[in-house]
């Protein structure tokens, strides 16, 4: 056995919990993503998704999707620059540049990779990247492949991202990379400091849309139209992951933007291209949030209505705003242990640990859909304050 592998045999710690009966990762559902699936012969309620329109199941966008396997195949066979542009690719970026209100858009495989080759190959060597300290993981490693220098803010906190910006260089180019909603936390980016910061220090603005695209603005835009700020905004970044009931993502910019991307971005000159089905899904996706809005409405009725729910049980939810609800427990293995009672008594939730947390920060995620209805919502709720409880967690 070589070095690596001696350095590796001690890490141990997943293998502990599964001693404990505790882990709580790769859970096997067997059939579609929904209010409710099968894990074990065992119906749940499934309040771990990020589905948040509760498209994933949706007949059409299925039927979109095998109509497109079947016209294109399973696979494009190579890279958007070469042989794996298909019509379709370029229908679904007409209409994301459209939808979110700039020149041009770029598709790639997933969502990380949108961060992580976008960010990267932005600035240069004498230039900043300024970012949040609660960012999203595939932004952390897009600032840690740029070769610029690397600047971080303390959450939300427009004190410490001014004390940021007053330490670069005027003449350098400073890009501020922000979650519009975070997604273990729910809360918000304060966007419309974060522009008067960028006009003050001559700054360009990136937002990751992952968790707000289906959730807010005008027909589930997201949080740049939700604070009326996307003309100021140079870059729209999202994913087909959450709202979009796929697997993908799209940058959003003016065309200078997307024509440097287009020709310089490692993660999409060297990803093979989005697979057919998911990029009819994707688009299929994006014709139904637009054209009915009672989606959205259905998704704040019940995100609203547990929001309300948790707060009157006495569970610590911190600041979200959003169908993303923090219940916080600060301890990890506490954290696995609510997990894991919260199945027994038939809810699917996440636990969020360290590296997406801080230690003393440990929380289980529950987060909504636009199918699930408010006896769902309260069944969940009621379960989770049986085991909160059997925890001396709650405040009451």
């Amino acid at each position: 056995m070589g070095l690596l592998q001696d350095r590796l045999k001690q890490f141990t710690r997943p293998q502990e919990f599964m001693a404990a009966g505790i882990y709580p990762y790769f859970r096997e559902i067997t059939g579609k993503q929904g209010t409710e699936v099968v894990i074990d012969n065992k119906n749940v309620l499934m309040f771990g998704s990020n589905a948040y329109t509760g498209l994933p199941g949706d007949p059409r966008v299925i039927k979109a999707a095998t109509e497109a396997l079947e016209k294109y195949g399973s696979g494009c066979a190579g890279s958007r620059f070469l042989n794996g542009t298909l019509d379709l690719h370029v229908q679904l970026e007409k209409e994301l540049a459209e939808f979110e209100g700039k020149d041009e858009a770029l598709v790639f495989s997933t969502g990380f990779t949108v961060n992580s080759g976008v960010i990267a190959c932005l600035t240069g060597r004498n230039d900043y990247i300024i970012r949040d300290d609660r960012d999203h993981a595939s932004i952390v490693d897009g600032c840690r492949l740029s070769m610029s220098r690397n600047l971080k803010y303390k959450h939300n906190d427009m004190e410490d991202l001014e004390r940021q910006l007053q330490k670069c260089d005027p003449d350098a180019v400073k890009l501020i990379v922000v979650d519009g909603v975070f997604s273990m936390e729910g809360d918000l980016a304060n966007l419309p400091e974060i522009i008067r910061l960028k006009h003050k220090y001559n700054a360009t603005v990136m937002v990751d849309e992952a968790h707000g695209l289906g959730v807010f603005g005008r027909q589930g835009r997201g949080v740049c139209d939700h604070f009326g700020l996307t003309d100021e905004v140079d870059l729209i970044m999202g994913t087909f992951s959450k709202s979009l009931a796929a697997v993908g993502g799209f940058i959003a910019a003016d065309k200078y933007l997307i024509n440097w991307l287009r020709h310089n971005c490692r993660t999409y000159i060297f990803s093979a291209s989005n697979t057919p089905a998911a990029t009819a899904a994707a688009l299929e996706a994006l014709h139904i949030i637009q054209n009915e809005p009672e989606i959205l409405t259905n998704l704040w009725d019940v995100t609203n209505y547990a929001l309300a729910r948790f707060r009157e049980e006495g569970f610590e939810i911190g600041d979200t705003e959003s169908p993303i609800i923090p219940l916080y427990v600060r301890d990890t293995e506490r954290t696995f242990y609510v997990t894991k009672r919260a199945f027994e008594e038939g809810v699917f939730i996440n636990p969020v640990i360290p590296p997406a947390c801080a230690p003393q920060d440990t929380l289980v995620r529950f987060a909504l859909m636009s199918t699930h209805t408010k006896e769902q919502v309260e069944r969940g709720v009621k379960a989770l304050v049986k085991v909160f409880n059997e925890f001396g967690l709650l405040k009451k």
